[in-house]
C-alpha cells in the first residue's frame, strides 16, 4: 500500500470519526435527559462537552490536511445511536440508566477502536502532531469508558433490586456448601 494510499485512508477514517462524535453532540443531551441518576446524566453532560473538543480537535487535523471533515456518513455510530433511543422508550429508573450506560460503552469501545487506527495511521504517515490530539482524544474516550464501568457497578445493583450480583451470591453459597461439607467428613477420611 502506497504512502498515498494509505493516507487516503487516513483521512477517510477521520470523516467517519468527525460524523460518529458530531451525531454524538446531538445523541449526548438527549441521552442526559433520559438518564435518572444525577451521576450519570452529570456524566452525559460532561462527555458532551469533552465530545465537543473532539470535534475542534478533528477540525484542526482537517485543516491542516487542507480537508474538508464533511462528506461520509458514520453508519455504524448512527446505528449504535439508534439502539441507544430505542433503550430510552423501552425501560425505566434504574434499568433505564443501566441500558443507557450499556449503550454509551459500545460507543465509547466503537470510538477507541476508530482512534487507536488513525493514531497508527498518523504515526506511518508521520503525523505527529496530529497523532498527539487523536492520542489525546483516546485518552479521554478511555476515561470515559471507565467512569462509565464505576457508575455502572452501583447502578447494576440497583436495576438488580439492590442485590449484590448472583455470581457474587452463588460463590458465597458454594462457600458455604463446601464448609458444611467439610464439617461433615468422617474421621478418617482424607480431603
Amino acid at each position: 500500500m502506497s504512502d498515498n494510499s494509505l493516507k487516503q485512508l487516513y483521512i477517510a477514517e477521520l470523516k467517519d470519526l468527525y460524523n460518529a462524535e458530531t451525531q454524538l453532540v446531538k445523541a449526548l443531551p438527549k441521552m442526559a435527559k433520559a438518564a435518572t441518576s444525577e451521576e450519570l446524566k452529570a456524566g452525559f453532560e460532561e462527555h458532551l462537552e469533552q465530545t465537543k473538543g473532539h470535534v475542534q480537535r478533528l477540525e484542526q487535523i482537517f485543516q491542516s490536511l487542507d480537508e474538508s471533515p464533511k462528506g461520509k456518513k458514520c453508519a455504524a455510530m448512527e446505528g449504535l445511536v439508534k439502539e441507544g433511543s430505542e433503550v430510552m422508550d423501552e425501560f425505566e429508573d434504574a434499568v433505564l440508566d443501566a441500558a443507557l450506560i450499556s449503550a454509551a460503552q459500545r460507543v465509547e469501545h466503537y470510538e477507541i477502536a476508530g482512534y487507536g487506527t488513525v493514531i497508527a495511521f498518523a504515526e506511518l504517515l508521520g503525523e505527529s502532531e496530529q497523532q498527539s490530539l487523536l492520542s489525546e482524544t483516546l485518552e479521554e474516550e478511555k476515561e470515559t469508558d471507565e467512569k462509565l464501568t464505576e457508575l455502572s457497578k452501583e447502578i447494576n445493583a440497583e436495576a438488580n433490586g439492590g442485590e449484590e450480583s448472583s455470581a457474587e451470591g452463588e460463590e458465597e453459597a458454594a462457600d458455604s456448601n463446601n464448609r458444611q461439607r467439610i464439617g461433615r467428613r468422617k474421621p478418617g477420611r482424607a480431603a
